[in-house]
């Protein structure tokens, strides 16, 4: 943890220390270097030709790379420092002779980017922290590096493979050899998907001799039938199957082999591994996006068990659902290739895979190449279905326990209407059920004429107890027994693995009945007709769900199972007895109640007594993020504006209005009950309202207009659903206005505050003072600014100020130095806008060369590299005291007794001149 007393510069220094050890590096400072240490030792503040390298990293006692160190405020910056980096990777160290240095790094030690320069063209990308001393040194011992071999790969073999799968590879190692980082191949469910990333993953271990490759699955059952398919996978140039050649580990416990190449393993399960925590392998059945997270998860951290380097290329199977939410930090840990696999992509899909769509194999183009059969629809439609009903108060009706099935005979208290989407969730209509199961019964011999048997059919139910009453009513409208009909669901008696191997390769069942198990991702190719009792708004969801039915089948294959077919599986049947086929689809689920709906609009219709759940939830759920973003300098400012009150606190009060819980104890202190007792629904009501009304008091104008500046500015949206094109390029008419109105706002804003802020006073009235302004003093500024007028973001006005002036003023290193510069060209002492390092340079220079001509001694050497020192720390930190001198970089150099020994007596009078002259 960083202290209060540390620069930005040394708590950067210390995280990226943290990050080298983690690594397996050992970290030293130049003067206590002993490279026999370890394999890699990283030496701070190691010499060179043009000044000082930040570290400087050796192997096995050879110099290998370099890392720029950054504060953490310009993790915005690093592509710039890139030339930097490279300056001193090709300039000469001290006491060495060495070619150039291949790994260079930039970092804030949150944030780090990493170029290898024997690339073909080197290009930084971002990494999770720093790679270890043994790779570094089984790169170099390679002829070349990895994306040098991969424009070596030879031409595609193209026996046995479909179009679409020669495009998608050609397409995809085209895309590796641009070095691209993400790819998407987009494939029809049953065009071969998992064949052709095989393929690839061959030709990569083979020609690239990729070192590792990891097949990312979501669900335990997709990792299995991957497993499966690499074992039964020949390569065209080789009799040997791929496990003779190459060793495919599924992952199935914490351990990971280094010696597999091929890798499969479910999202959750590398999730756990990376850390360090056992899996409950019940995590590995369903899709885990459909899961309820128990608790908030925590974010991925390093693992040296499985370095960031483990995984050349990482392929995502079903992509479109595994790589959002907790799980796309696993992907975002490893420096890898990413390569995603789905047959139905969406707007995020694309966005996430930088929109760099390698195959696109639609299922009308697999229709029509007869990779795909395709599909009719047959409606069935019943009056509740469509309109719902009534039930009467006085009636008595049946009650059941969704999960223990326990029924009991109530009679109603009130009438109960139900919509037809109710039915089986909240209310189960038996006949309804029988209806739609009786007609498909009698209709199914027109849908499949000239059969003597039901073909295979796949029924969707809403839920578990849905899927229960299905089996029952279909085994009693069909007349036959058990076995005709089963229930394929993780919540089934028998082995769902197993009921499913019989639905796919055995006469009986010829119904199954699902919720979800096999809506994705599981071939049942004899499949025929599915029947869909549950609608599905995702079209992503409902997509994957018809891919069930298209799969291709030959005559014989498919009598082995429906033996008085006549032909090929031609086609399938959806029987829709909800209007799946008619509802509207939407992308993706809303992942709040209320998604469409500004902060700032849901916390005032709080405030004037809202009192929906969906307005109180989403609210809840945007201030639990904020206060994630927010500093400890705004969260004390909220406090005194709530009374005490934290945004996780008011977020809190929120949710327990509509906790069940929380209303409970609520009006039992209310009412002096005890503990066990059950509250009566009067006090229950009292206690909601009271609830609702706390947590919406903490509500005020002011509050929200603060809670508004804070999200506006922490929050960035990162947008991947809307994609876009270039429609213009030039300069709108109108920027130049919008230009002079911002800056006309800054100068407003700071003529304002000129008598209220320190830094400002100092700037306007008290230019003598400025030798005493301190780094806190313009932080006051710019949190100010920040809370009251986050549009002036200082970057924000240097651009005005140089689209207003007609010329480019340069990029400042901060918010801070920018801020800096701008102040003092609004005040004048700056006739244009100047970066703030040039003018303190320029002052330096002319301070420097004042004191150089009068009769005292010249500066020595040694003098003049501390002043420079001096002047680059103030650069960043505008001043300069005695106490900063026992901090990076002084102390590295020997700190205040090293200036003492330099300067002696006149140590405090030069801080105190250079304070004033540089400040000027």
């Amino acid at each position: 943890m960083p202290t209060p007393n540390q620069t930005p510069e040394q708590q950067a220094r210390d995280q990226i220390d943290d990050r080298l050890r983690q690594a397996g590096w050992v970290v030293q400072s130049k003067n206590q270097i002993n490279l026999n240490a370890a394999l890699g030792v990283a030496i701070r503040e190691y010499p060179t030709d043009v000044g000082p390298a930040d570290y400087v990293l050796f192997v096995d006692r050879q110099a290998v790379g370099i890392i720029e160190a950054k504060r953490e405020e310009e993790g915005h910056r690093l592509t710039v420092a890139e030339d930097q980096t490279q300056g001193y990777a090709t300039a000469q160290l001290k006491h060495i002779n060495h070619a150039p240095l291949p790994f260079t790094y930039e970092s804030t030690g949150v944030l780090t980017r990493f170029t290898d320069h024997r690339d073909p063209k080197p290009r930084s990308r971002p990494v999770f922290s720093f790679h270890r001393p043994e790779t570094l040194q089984h790169w170099l011992k390679a002829e070349k590096s990895l994306r040098a071999r991969l424009l070596d790969l030879p031409a595609l073999a193209t026996t046995g493979l479909r179009d679409c799968q020669i495009r998608a590879i050609q397409n995809l190692e085209r895309s590796f050899k641009d070095n691209r980082p993400r790819a998407l191949i987009q494939m029809a469910t049953g065009s071969g998907k998992t064949f052709t990333a095989i393929t690839a993953v061959y030709r990569l271990l083979k020609f690239a001799k990729a070192e590792r490759v990891l097949f990312l699955v979501d669900t335990k059952n997709l990792g299995e039938q991957a497993e499966q398919e690499f074992m039964a996978f020949t390569p065209a140039d080789d009799n040997r199957q791929f496990t003779e050649l190459y060793n495919v580990q599924r992952l199935k416990s914490r351990y990971v082999a280094t010696d597999s190449q091929v890798c499969i393993s479910t999202i959750q399960r590398l999730y756990s591994i990376l850390k360090g925590e056992e899996l409950d392998e019940t995590a590995e059945e369903v899709n885990p996006n459909e899961r309820v997270q128990p608790r908030a998860p925590l974010p991925v951290v390093y693992n040296p068990q499985l370095p960031i380097e483990f995984f050349d290329f990482i392929i995502i199977d079903e992509c479109h659902r595994s790589i959002y939410n907790l799980w796309r930090q696993v992907l975002d840990y490893f420096d890898s290739f990413l390569i995603g696999l789905t047959a139905t992509p969406d707007q995020r899909t694309f966005g996430f895979f930088n929109e760099n769509v390698v195959s696109e194999y639609t299922h009308e183009e697999a229709v029509t190449d007869g990779v795909n059969v395709g599909f009719d629809v047959y409606t069935i439609e019943t009056e509740i279905t469509q309109q719902g009903s009534r039930l009467v108060a006085k009636e008595f009706v049946d009650k059941r326990d969704k999960l223990t099935r326990q029924r009991r005979w109530e009679q109603l208290d009130e009438d109960v209407v139900y919509s037809g989407k109710q039915l089986d969730r909240d209310v189960v209509n038996p006949s309804q059920i029988r209806n739609v199961i009786r007609t498909f019964r009698e209709q199914w011999p027109d849908i499949f004429p000239n059969r003597q048997e039901v073909p295979k059919t796949l029924i969707f139910a809403k839920t578990d107890s849905h899927a229960d009453d299905i089996i029952q009513i279909v085994r009693e409208e069909f007349g036959e027994e058990n076995a005709f009909c089963k229930k394929v669901t993780y919540q089934s008696q028998e082995d769902p693995k197993s009921v499913l191997a019989q639905f796919r390769n055995d006469y009986y069942p010829r119904i199954a009945v699902t919720v979800d198990m096999i809506a994705t991702g599981t071939d049942v190719k004899p499949l025929e007709c599915l029947l869909f009792m549950r609608d599905v708004k995702s079209r992503n969801y409902f997509e994957q769900m018809k891919g069930r039915g298209t799969r291709t089948l030959g005559e014989d294959d498919l009598k082995k199972v429906s033996p008085s077919v006549r032909s090929r599986k031609t086609h399938f049947v959806i029987v829709d007895a909800v209007g799946v086929t008619q509802s509207l689809k939407t992308d993706s689920r809303p992942l709040e109640r209320k998604p469409g709906i500004p902060l700032k609009d849901l916390m005032m219709a709080v405030m004037m007594g809202a009192q929906d759940e969906d307005a109180f939830t989403s609210l809840a759920g945007r201030l639990s993020r904020l206060e994630q973003q927010m500093t400890p300098q705004e969260q004390e400012r909220l406090a005194a504006l709530t009374g005490g009150l934290r945004a996780g606190q008011m977020a809190k009060a929120l949710l327990h209005a509509y906790d069940p819980d929380a209303i409970a104890d609520q009006a039992r202190l209310d009412r002096g009950l005890p503990a066990t007792a059950e509250p009566p629904p009067e006090a229950l009501q009292t206690a909601r309202q009271a609830l609702m009304r706390a947590a919406a008091s903490a509500f005020t104008g002011e509050v929200i207009e603060f809670i508004d500046n804070v999200r506006r500015v922490h929050e960035q949206i990162i947008d991947t659903v809307n994609l876009d094109r270039v429609t213009f390029a030039g300069w709108d008419v109108q920027a130049k206005e919008r230009a002079l109105h911002l800056i006309e706002e800054f100068t407003a804003f700071m003529e304002q505050h000129r008598d209220q802020i320190t830094a400002l006073r100092i700037y306007y009235n008290q230019p003598y003072q400025r030798r005493n302004l301190t780094f806190q003093m313009v932080r006051q500024v710019l949190d100010i600014l920040k809370a009251e007028k986050p549009m002036l973001a200082p970057l924000a006005v240097w651009q005005a100020y140089e689209q207003v002036e007609g010329k480019r003023a340069g990029t400042p290193i901060s918010d801070l130095t920018a801020l800096v510069a701008l102040i003092r060209r609004v005040v004048g002492l700056d006739r244009e806008l100047t970066l703030y390092e040039q003018t303190v340079n320029r002052n330096f220079q002319q301070w420097v060369f004042q004191k150089q001509a009068g009769a005292a001694p010249k500066f020595s050497e040694a003098q003049m590299e501390w002043l420079r020192m001096i002047k680059d720390h103030m650069i960043s930190s505008l001043h300069i005291e005695r106490d900063d001198l026992d901090y990076a970089p002084f102390d590295a150099q020997g700190g205040l007794a090293r200036m003492y020994q330099l300067f002696g007596e006149e140590m405090d009078g030069i801080i105190e001149e250079i304070n004033e002259a540089l400040a000027a």
